[in-house]
């Protein structure tokens, strides 16, 4: 275990088990469906390598980056860094997510993807913290690897500012490590 890190939450192993079930959710909702699975960058591509993987039936993998965070809180403002690069038009839509935390980011992700003529938009996410919702937001993931506890988590693809995305657990970051 990393030294900054407070308690593991997630072993390598149960995220990786978790993955398969979700695999076959999907599999079970979108074969034969060529669904577009859009990967949220940086901090979903870990899980979305493995979950793409896990789908064992034809889909196109899409990438977008948006930006939210500075340190440890999210500022609300929601910026496009890079924008898918496919017609989504008539397509059934996954958005591959690290986590739902203050559902904000995410809401933003489905309308513009929506405003892009997707047939569907749905959401599998690795983990989802309902408590950091923030205050007006309803939105729910329709796949969830794990729902944690309101604690600042890294690991897995999940980060603080650039750090600790290659740990293959996910755990809770001590407040020293952020503090400094």
């Amino acid at each position: 275990m990393h030294q900054d890190i407070q308690e593991i939450l997630l072993t390598e192993q149960q995220i990786k088990t978790r993955i398969q079930e979700l695999g076959q959710d999907l599999l079970r909702d979108y074969q034969g469906k060529c669904p577009v699975f859009v990967c949220i960058l940086k901090g979903a591509v870990v899980f979305y390598a493995d979950m793409i993987r896990a789908f064992d039936d034809h889909c196109e993998m899409a990438f977008m980056q948006i930006s939210s965070y500075s340190g440890t809180q999210s500022t609300g403002n929601i910026v496009v860094r890079q924008d898918v690069s496919m017609d989504l038009t008539d397509r059934h839509v996954v958005i591959l997510e690290d986590i739902l935390d203050t559902g904000r980011s995410l809401q933003y992700v489905c309308d513009y993807l929506r405003n892009k003529g997707a047939a569907s938009v749905k959401i599998c996410t690795l983990l989802d913290k309902p408590e950091g919702r923030a205050p007006g937001v309803t939105l729910e993931a329709d796949y969830v690897g794990f729902r944690i506890p309101n604690a600042f988590v890294v690991g897995f693809g999940l980060d603080y500012d650039e750090y600790y995305r290659n740990l293959p657990y996910v755990g809770v970051l001590k407040p020293a490590a952020y503090t400094k």
